[in-house]
């Protein structure tokens, strides 16, 4: 591949990316908390015609900003850009900026090899990242079972020390919904609230009520919690008396903006169509 026909293939990725999602129709534009909208992936597009609005210790922490970012480094927050998964090549590039504690907590792969000192690394941190299991197993004797409780990655460590697990936390973990399921008297309902993999289980915890029934009800289901799981925004967008602060963070107030990604995917389709190496198919 060339570096026209590459350079052209990136310009339409990220004409893609920026035009993905637009608000859904029932959303108030005016009433969104601007600074919870700067921690939603979905965003960015907004976010980007309206840089005024921004906070950008918020936005550094947005796995899809990274862009953005990039082109605004005297304006990030490096506390929370050493916890984004999207920042690696720009933590590498300013190891002396990174900050190991929220270093321990990024998802990306690469990260940790940025703490150059292993005596840095913050277990409690570090426990809670699935990317990190591999340093985990290795040493079992350091690590917080709570925030372990929160890794998705750890299930199997959990389910070989069931007295270890922290019910608070596990409450939260996507992958733990077996476990749940069989312990319904440890469940932390309010954490339960915000797992995105709970939304069945809540339900049939509630004498098997279908989904209009289910927002009536207030005994276990934690509202705040519920603003933030994305597979809760059919329940909330239901609400007669919407919380405009905490349902910003939700990703699920974002559709995909088919009009505005149809033009550079036809472009890019023609692209690959009318390609050299393609063009003999077509006769």
């Amino acid at each position: 591949m060339d570096k026209n026909e590459k350079g052209k293939k990136e310009r339409t990725k990220k004409s893609n990316e920026k035009g993905m999602y637009k608000l859904k129709e029932w959303v108030q534009p005016d009433k969104l908390d601007w600074q919870m909208l700067c921690r939603n992936p979905k965003a960015i597009r907004l976010l980007e015609q309206n840089q005024d609005k921004i906070d950008w210790h918020e936005l550094s922490g947005n796995p899809e900003a990274c862009a953005l970012l990039e082109r605004n480094l005297d304006k990030v927050c490096w506390y929370n850009l050493s916890k984004n998964p999207c920042a690696v090549s720009i933590l590498k590039k300013n190891r002396s900026k990174a900050i190991c504690m929220t270093l321990c907590e990024n998802s990306n792969p690469q990260a940790i090899s940025i703490i150059e000192n292993p005596e840095r690394i913050v277990w409690w941190r570090l426990s809670a990242n699935p990317e990190a299991i591999h340093l985990i197993e290795a040493n079992l004797d350091k690590v917080d079972w709570s925030c372990l409780s929160l890794n998705p990655a750890a299930i199997h460590i959990l389910e070989a020390n069931p007295e270890k697990i922290g019910w608070l936390f596990l409450s939260k973990n996507p992958a733990a919904i077996h476990l749940l399921e069989a312990n319904l008297d440890k469940i932390n309902w309010a954490n339960l609230s915000s797992n995105p993999a709970a939304i069945r289980l809540l339900e049939a915890n509630q004498d098997k009520i279908n989904w209009e029934i289910l927002s009536s009800n207030r005994d276990k289901i934690d509202w705040h919690q519920l603003y933030f799981n994305p597979e809760g925004i059919q329940i909330l967008e239901t609400l007669q008396a919407v919380d405009w602060e905490a349902i910003s963070f939700n990703q699920g107030i974002f559709d995909y903006d088919y009009a505005n990604m149809t033009r550079p995917f036809t472009e890019e389709l023609l692209a690959v169509i009318y390609h050299p190496d393609n063009i003999s198919r077509l006769f």
